[in-house]
C-alpha cells in the first residue's frame, strides 16, 4: 500500500472510528489514529482470521476501522478518559 493511500484510508477510518467512539481528535489525529489503527487491525486480523490491510477496499476498511477503535478504547483506557466525550 502506497503512502498516499494510507493516508486516505487513515483519515477515512479515523473520522469512522471517531464517530463510532464519539471522540475527535481533530483532521490530523484522525489521520494518525485511522494510520495506527490500520496498522493494529493489519496484525491482528492476519494473525487471528488471515484478513489484511491491503489497499483501500472493503475488506482493508473494515479491519482497519476494527484496530481504530480498539486503538482509541486502549487509549481512553490508559489515560483515564472512560466514556467521557469531548465535543
Amino acid at each position: 500500500m502506497g503512502i498516499l493511500t494510507a493516508i486516505i484510508l487513515g483519515l477515512v477510518v479515523g473520522v469512522i472510528a471517531g464517530f463510532i467512539t464519539k471522540s475527535r481528535f481533530g483532521i490530523i489525529g484522525d489521520i494518525g489514529v485511522g494510520i495506527v489503527g490500520a496498522i493494529v487491525g493489519d496484525l491482528i486480523g492476519g494473525w487471528l482470521f488471515g484478513l489484511d490491510v491491503t489497499g483501500f477496499n472493503i475488506q482493508s476498511l473494515l479491519v482497519a476501522t476494527a484496530g481504530a477503535v480498539l486503538v482509541i478504547v486502549l487509549y481512553r483506557a490508559f489515560t483515564g478518559q472512560g466514556a467521557r466525550i469531548r465535543a
